[in-house]
């Protein structure tokens, strides 16, 4: 049984309502806040985010969340960002000409190339690399729901722990100690879905 109380960022640009329904199918009420002493406080961290990574950082600024963010990132609590919540970790992105992210993880959000269809919409697969938590019961080559135009290639492969095809190998889903991003949104995806958010929750009671 899950006992901890998330708390799931709201910065005006997140897809909240479908990640509060899928935390609470699997029996968590979450803490919905875009106050940074609640984010301090939080036993773990969900950034949900649809939309530009750009407009998602400035989101964060001007509610007061990003040294918060950094801060509970830096003493490797348990966060999961999805889909724009991976992408604005990265240093940059090339989206809107060029901008910077938070920098949490070094690398750079490109776009697809232009022989590619986007955004990439619909159901594909992930293929894990090697073995993670937020992978418990759930098969290797499972589907999970994307909406994206743009993917986070990071400096360091080793982060990459879950890439999906889609012209070219992206990473799908990015680990570092209690840091956990996927580019797919969980609370679209089915069971499988509603499985990442239970991993993760457990993963996250494990490291109170």
């Amino acid at each position: 049984m899950i006992e901890l109380r998330p708390v799931v960022i709201d910065y005006g640009a997140g897809n909240l309502r479908s990640v509060i329904n899928a935390i609470r199918y699997i029996g968590v009420e979450p803490l919905v806040s875009n106050i940074a002493t609640d984010v301090a406080q939080a036993p773990a961290v969900i950034l949900p985010g649809v939309g530009a990574a750009a407009c998602a950082v400035d989101s964060l600024d001007k509610h007061g969340l990003r040294d918060a963010l950094l801060e509970f990132i830096a003493e490797d609590k348990p966060f999961l960002g999805v889909c724009l919540g991976l992408q604005a970790l990265f240093v940059v992105t090339h989206e809107g000409g060029g901008c910077a992210c938070l920098g949490v993880v070094a690398g750079r959000v490109m776009r697809f190339s232009p022989d590619m269809k986007v955004p990439h919409i619909g159901w594909n697969q992930v293929r894990q690399c090697g073995v993670h938590p937020i992978f418990a019961g759930i098969a290797d080559e499972a589907n999970f729901y994307f909406v994206h135009s743009y993917y986070g290639v990071p400096d360091d492969y080793a982060l990459v722990v879950g890439k999906t095809g889609y012209g070219t190998d992206f990473c799908s889903v990015l680990a570092r100690g209690n840091l956990v991003a996927t580019q797919f949104h969980p609370e679209k995806s089915g069971l499988n879905g509603l499985k990442v958010y239970t991993n993760f929750l457990m993963m996250a009671g494990a490291a109170c």
